[in-house]
């Protein structure tokens, strides 16, 4: 039986504990998750590539299952690059949901890879990366929302 690999995309700029709770839940239906990095070369990033996939390999140091990788493609071409089944997105509200199912659905016409959702817990809610991102260029406090953010600096 062959390995059953999940991606969970994204910027992560920066990757909030959010995103950490979404990927820990993943590793109960999935052998390996893979987060891959997105880089986007018309968008300008408050925290740099380098540090960004520093920041995410150091929270996940102890777990074998999972990687960090970075990728510059449609998200459906990586998965295939990468061998992965399915595509990993968290979800914080209705919004969310609405945005990523039209996604989900375009994802898997072009490919027939099918989307996995799972539920932000409560408490991680109310983060985003573009409030921690503002939060930060006004010297405020990201310690709530981001584990080790002193590794982004």
């Amino acid at each position: 039986m062959s390995k059953k690999i999940g991606l969970f995309p994204g910027s992560f700029d920066p990757f909030t504990k959010g995103h950490e709770a979404v990927v820990r839940k993943s590793l109960a239906l999935f052998d390996e998750v893979i987060i891959g990095v997105g880089v986007n070369t018309s968008k300008k990033y408050m925290f740099d590539l380098k540090k960004r996939m520093e920041h995410i390999s150091a929270l996940f140091v102890d777990q074998k299952t999972i990687s960090v990788r970075q990728f510059q493609t449609l998200t459906v071409n990586f998965c295939a690059e990468i061998g992965a089944s399915h595509i990993i997105r968290g979800l914080r509200d209705s919004k969310d949901f609405q945005y990523e199912k039209s996604i989900a659905h375009m994802n898997f016409d072009i490919s027939g890879i099918e989307t996995v959702f799972f539920l932000t817990d409560q408490k991680y809610s109310a983060i985003n990366s573009s409030i921690i991102r503002e939060i930060k260029k006004n010297n405020g406090p990201i310690d709530s929302f981001v584990t080790k953010p002193e590794l982004l600096f």
